[in-house]
């Protein structure tokens, strides 16, 4: 599928997955169409080829973006099975250990299927099949499905086609390469009805979350002649608008179509720990070829993509603005 240099990851992978028997499968915190559709495809490629596989989402994560509500999550768990250390542990679209509830799951002599699309990927995985030039995670899936001669079910079809889709921006991002539109072509000549996962994904809105993103789209700051477009979201405006936390997804994309704007940054207010601290969870887009917003995300412990990328933070809404025009005035 991609450079000469990752064949034999891919031939470990796929050795791996034909050899073991028992699976875990598991992605990155806060979940996005990647994450969940790469999740809820590999698990049934796993099963019908006859492996014992289970998909681990942290109850926390719960409830998921309602736009990916409707991929299926067949043998889901919420905590490290009883025979954890009989399994192969398969980590998704995980650049880094920090972002996954990996504490869980790490311990002496753990074996790691790492398969990601990350460029800032840290290869902690005993295999790390790491194809930074794939447009998605659920595309490298996709390709193993193929070294595996598994034919796609509705299900692995799906949930390819949502993580296809998401983490091209609809075919509209600089990672839209041929082999997506090939990929794509080939999901729907095996049936996936492209109008419908287009009606689930963007349409079919809730109105909390129609009000979430008229609050979202008045808290609008701009800073650097509108270079840098900032949006926050209290903990009262999801009150208000009787929004859940994963009703903000997609927002942010909005602040980044804003003309003059280099980095688009959607902050939302979380509460933390018993003693009432704030803190924020900063989802970074770009819209300038020259900005990487995963170098601003990983100075927080953070990361991603050049163009999407994300990092909690504790410091305070003064202090952030300023890091994100420090971080941005120091790249253009």
């Amino acid at each position: 599928m991609a450079e000469d240099g990752h064949r034999s990851t891919r031939d470990l992978v796929l050795a791996e997955l034909r050899q073991a028997s028992k699976f875990v499968v598991l992605s990155h915190e806060h979940p996005d169409g990647d994450a969940l559709g790469s999740l809820a495809a590999m698990q049934q490629i796993l099963t019908d080829v006859g492996k014992d596989s289970v998909m681990f989402i942290d109850p926390q994560e719960f409830p998921l973006p309602h736009e990916y509500c409707f991929l299926p999550l067949p043998k889901l768990i919420g905590a490290p099975p009883n025979d954890v250390e009989e399994r192969t542990i398969v980590f998704l679209d995980c650049g880094n250990v920090e972002r996954t509830p990996a504490q869980a799951f790490q311990r002496p002599g753990a074996h790691i299927v790492n398969i990601d699309h990350h460029h800032d990927n840290t290869h902690f995985g005993t295999i790390n099949h790491v194809l930074p030039n794939a447009s998605c995670t659920a595309e490298i899936v996709w390709d193993l499905m193929q070294g595996l001669e598994v034919t796609p079910t509705s299900t692995i079809a799906e949930g390819l086609y949502v993580g296809l889709i998401t983490d091209t921006g609809r075919f509209m991002y600089e990672n839209t390469t041929p082999r997506a539109h090939e990929m794509a072509a080939e999901l729907i000549k095996s049936g996936v009805d492209v109008h419908t996962i287009y009606r689930r994904v963007y349409e079919d809105v809730p109105a909390g979350k129609l009000a979430l993103l008229a609050r979202g789209l008045a808290n609008v700051e701009r800073y650097d002649d509108g270079r840098l477009t900032v949006s926050t979201l209290r903990a009262s405006d999801f009150d208000a608008a009787g929004a859940v936390e994963s009703y903000s997804e997609g927002l942010v994309d909005y602040l980044r179509a804003v003309q003059g704007t280099a980095v688009a940054a959607l902050v939302r207010e979380r509460l933390t720990n018993g003693d009432g601290r704030r803190a924020h969870k900063v989802s970074l887009r770009a819209s300038d070829d020259r900005v990487d917003v995963s170098r601003i995300a990983r100075a927080e412990g953070g990361g991603g993509h050049r163009q999407a990328a994300g990092f909690d933070t504790a410091m305070s809404h003064e202090q952030l603005v300023s890091f994100l025009r420090e971080q941005l005035a120091a790249q253009l």
